[in-house]
């Protein structure tokens, strides 16, 4: 009997796993660790709803591969088994090596090191797990393989990991403006020239797909109190390292994450502690929040109490960035009020910039193919919606503080 598990899923129903190696790599302890990692990191706060896992979204991601895979094979493009397995399980693993709190984190717990630069590093040790099973995964997942749509359907603008990610946040947060046409999108790719495009008629769904992205960014990604959030969990994890490295014995609620706090990370800092980056979720920042809420330090417990107790900074945004007086003013008060030395108040009077773009034609295209074979990237459309001037990115300046009399 053939090898078949389902999962139930509540976005798109049953996904069905019908390849035994692909069902080993879902069961290591590696893969499972996405259970642990929250999608959109700290959001739930303003959509409670949106308490989603990584690995809900690697396995809608792949469900949506499984999809795209035969559409074009029904459409006589040449994909063997083995091409197949090998880009589903690139798919399954797009995201293995995302950190606790995901992005929110990215650049904070680990310093140097990207989550996909990561990623890699977790297939070649499942590879070499696995006898080399997973050779042609990483090629096609590191863009290396000649196949050049099979990469395309994993990292690109149009790519099966950003149709999961908008349709299941939307659906999970209940932002109805992220919702997006995919199946549709699905039935239109086509591969020409050994590049991932879309049929014409399939140009307004591609647009809807833009448009919907622009807006779950500002409506849920960058929402306010979501910067606010993300910016106070930073701000502790900051803290964290400086204190940490200054106190000896246990910090936080995890030796392992006492170890990445104390320490300044490299790919092959990564490489040789790999197992241990594949204990920390969010769950031990959590906990060790928890824990730094009664520390001594008034920066640390401050912050760790107000962000469990959902007690935000303010976040102010605008368009032009804020001039230093403004910033001097806030600084100055929130020193008076709290107590706070020039030092400290860094932790709790700063600003930054929120960037969203709606798509770059400087990037991985979105190409349009015609009837007459004629090839028109989605910005040069007639009459179209994404252009040039829309593809520009958008820029907000955000201020954050505490609520000040």
């Amino acid at each position: 009997m053939k090898f078949r598990k389902i999962v139930n899923d509540p976005v798109y129903g049953f996904i069905t796993f019908d390849d035994e190696l692909i069902y080993k790599i879902l069961s290591h302890p590696f893969y499972q660790r996405l259970r642990r990692i929250h999608q959109m990191a700290l959001a739930h706060l303003v959509y409670p709803g949106a308490v989603h896992t990584r690995l809900h979204h690697s396995m809608g991601a792949y469900h949506l591969m499984c999809q795209a895979l035969l559409e074009l094979k029904n459409k006589g493009v040449e994909i063997t088994a083995e091409e197949e397995q090998a880009a589903k399980l690139a798919i399954l693993l797009h995201d293995v090596g995302h950190g606790p709190f995901s992005h929110a984190l990215e650049h904070v717990l680990i310093e140097d090191v990207h989550h996909e630069e990561i990623s890699l590093l977790i297939f070649e040790h499942l590879n070499k797990e696995f006898n080399g099973a997973l050779e042609l995964a990483i090629s096609i997942f590191k863009g290396t393989y000649h196949k050049l749509f099979l990469h395309q359907l994993i990292s690109s603008q149009l790519d099966v990991d950003r149709m999961d990610y908008l349709t299941r946040d939307s659906f999970y947060s209940g932002v109805s403006e992220g919702v997006i046409g995919y199946d549709r999108i699905i039935k239109m790719m086509v591969v020409h020239n050994n590049e991932l495009m879309v049929e014409e008629k399939a140009v307004y769904s591609i647009e809807k797909f833009l448009v919907a992205r622009r807006l779950m960014y500002w409506q849920a990604y960058l929402h306010k109190t979501v910067l606010s959030a993300e910016n106070m969990l930073v701000k502790i994890l900051d803290r964290a390292r400086v204190l940490a490295k200054e106190e000896t014995g246990a910090f936080s609620s995890n030796p392992v994450l006492d170890e990445f706090l104390r320490t300044t990370h490299s790919a092959t800092f990564i490489r040789n502690n790999l197992a241990k980056f594949c204990e920390l979720d969010d769950y031990d920042v959590l906990a060790s929040i928890k824990k730094w809420m009664h520390h001594p330090d008034k920066v640390l417990s401050t912050l760790s109490q107000w962000l469990l107790n959902r007690n935000m900074l303010k976040t102010k945004l605008q368009m032009q960035p804020f001039n230093e007086k403004e910033m001097e003013v806030v600084q100055q008060k929130a020193m008076e009020q709290l107590s706070l030395s020039s030092e400290e108040v860094g932790y709790f009077v700063f600003n930054g910039i929120a960037e969203n773009r709606m798509y770059n034609p400087g990037n991985e295209h979105i190409n349009i193919l015609y009837k007459d074979g004629t090839v028109k990237d989605i910005s040069e459309i007639e009459y179209g919606l994404i252009h040039k001037a829309i593809a520009s990115p958008v820029r907000k300046f955000y201020l954050c503080q505490p609520a000040l009399r």
